[in-house]
């Protein structure tokens, strides 16, 4: 950024009309300099310098006053670098935000499946908290008993929201063995929980069967190898003749869509999986192919069902390839694109969203199952599996 003080720079402008000018229909201004000499600028480029004016002049004061007031000296790129967050804070986008060259490298994690944490998903809610999407699997955070919906509100005894989130996320993330403390709200009742961190490999899929020759899988997030296990456990299932399938996407929080793309693509035939669109309207499909598994099949959801998981359940439900059951899947149906800045910073902003085959908005919606069954704290089984086997026998 260009920047120099008032008291260095001591313009005068001087409006002559020239012959040239008048036959172009634009007035030329000669700028004066206080070291001497003129140079003349056009009509246009005077309305833009007073634009940029309007537009950085309150800026460029602000921060000359923090320089000269402020009680210590002021660390010149922190200083910047707020103000680069300050502009992607404006947005009210949760998702979009400026990243530091450290945050930038702590959220491009390899999405194979494989980090160093508490393996919990996350995600900015409407209140501006930091939300609960869903606990992985097996992780740390799901064995000290972290839910769906709950609410961190400090990690490591520093307090974070949903404008600081991969601030958090990095908080969270460190060497296996190392302990982290976070408060979480769940309701109204704060609660601590102390969290040993593991190296945490995501097995994505798993299947077994059931009573009553009930084929079952589950997939807990889209990673790279996702669709690959997917494959080769349906194929597993199906060449043990089970009657039927349960594919469970419960607390799934999303991954990578083209993963899940790939296993809507071995679950309905050709058309439209979906759709995404950016501001000016332009639209990229996305497709499946003929030549979908025979087994009937049943999909679970929750409201920890998230992204990527909803895309298939959407794209299911509106082809009306199995039927959905559970309860009101999370809403979250936008796509954010990460560009790497040449000093190593990055920007995060959300370029775009998805829709339904049929158009139907995700985002801040969410899917409505086609049987509602909700899970009761009482419930000594699982009801919603229970529902989606009986379903399968019918």
């Amino acid at each position: 950024m260009f920047m120099m003080k008032k008291r260095n720079f001591i313009f005068i402008i001087v409006i002559a009309v020239l012959v040239g000018a008048l036959a172009t229909g634009g007035a030329v201004y000669f700028v004066g300099y206080a070291s001497g000499g003129y140079m003349a600028i056009t009509n246009d480029e005077y309305d833009n310098y007073k634009l940029m004016k309007e537009k950085y002049g309150r800026l460029a004061e602000l921060e000359q006053y923090i320089q000269e007031k402020y009680y210590v000296p002021v660390d010149n790129d922190k200083l910047m670098e707020g103000m680069y967050k300050g502009l992607f804070w404006g947005i009210g986008d949760p998702y979009s935000s400026y990243l530091s060259e450290a945050e930038y490298n702590e959220i491009m994690i390899s999405t194979t499946g494989e980090y160093q944490g508490i393996g919990v998903t996350i995600a900015p809610d409407d209140t501006g908290l930091i939300n609960v999407v869903s606990p992985i699997d097996g992780s740390p955070a799901a064995k000290a008993g972290i839910k769906t919906k709950d609410k961190i509100i400090s990690v490591g005894g520093k307090v974070y929201d949903g404008s600081s989130i991969d601030q958090a996320v990095a908080a969270m993330r460190g060497k296996p063995g190392t302990k982290v403390d976070l408060v979480i709200l769940r309701g109204n009742e704060e609660m601590e929980f102390t969290i040993t961190r593991a190296n945490i490999v995501m097995q994505s899929v798993r299947s077994e069967v059931l009573d009553g020759n009930i084929g079952y899988i589950r997939i807990s997030s889209f990673e790279e190898k996702t669709a690959e296990d997917f494959k080769q456990q349906l194929r597993d299932l199906e060449l043990k003749q089970v009657k039927g399938l349960v594919i469970d996407l419960r607390d799934n929080g999303g991954g990578l869509v083209e993963s899940s793309i790939k296993v809507a693509d071995l679950l309905l035939d050709d058309g439209v999986v979906t759709y995404t669109e950016d501001r000016k309207g332009n639209k990229d499909y996305y497709k499946s192919e003929s030549g979908k598994t025979t087994l009937p099949y049943v999909v679970l959801i929750n409201g920890g069902t998230a992204s990527a998981s909803e895309i298939i359940t959407a794209a299911i439900k509106d082809h009306k390839g199995g039927t959905v059951i559970g309860t009101t899947s999370y809403g979250k149906g936008i796509i954010q694109s990460v560009e790497k800045l040449s000093n190593g910073d990055a920007v995060k902003l959300t370029i775009m969203q998805y829709f339904s085959p049929d158009g139907n908005v995700i985002h801040k919606v969410g899917i409505e199952p086609d049987v509602v069954v909700e899970v009761l704290a009482e419930d000594e089984t699982d009801k919603q599996l229970e529902k989606a086997v009986e379903l399968l026998l019918q």
